[in-house]
């Protein structure tokens, strides 16, 4: 995927996300709130995994070794900062958001 796709991607899944009342109304909070949940490396990695392709709430319990507390955790953090989303009651996949992470942030960093 080029830069310029994943733009257009990008520009269309914000004004999406803006239309459906996903994002704060503050970006300087959302900013924060995105920085505060990328801090934690699981969090990173499981946004890193799901870059490769979605994956259900067990699968990712048992690659990263959580709890359910854990996970709901770690993952409902990604999904209210719009990094993830959930496909079904199960599955998650990565937002353009997550993508767009993936491709700023150096590898040695995740």
């Amino acid at each position: 995927m080029t830069d310029d796709d994943l733009k257009i991607r990008r520009d269309e899944w914000y004004e999406k996300a803006k239309k459906e009342g996903k994002l704060k109304e503050n970006p300087t909070e959302d900013h924060k709130a995105g920085l505060r949940t990328m801090q934690n490396p699981v969090r990173r990695h499981i946004v890193e995994s799901l870059g490769e392709g979605k994956m259900t709430f067990d699968e990712i319990k048992t690659k990263f070794d959580l709890n359910d507390v854990q996970a709901r955790l770690d993952l409902d953090m990604l999904v209210d900062t719009l990094y993830i989303e959930k496909e079904d009651d199960t599955t998650y996949v990565i937002t353009v958001r997550g993508e767009a992470f993936l491709k700023n942030v150096d590898p040695k960093h995740l």
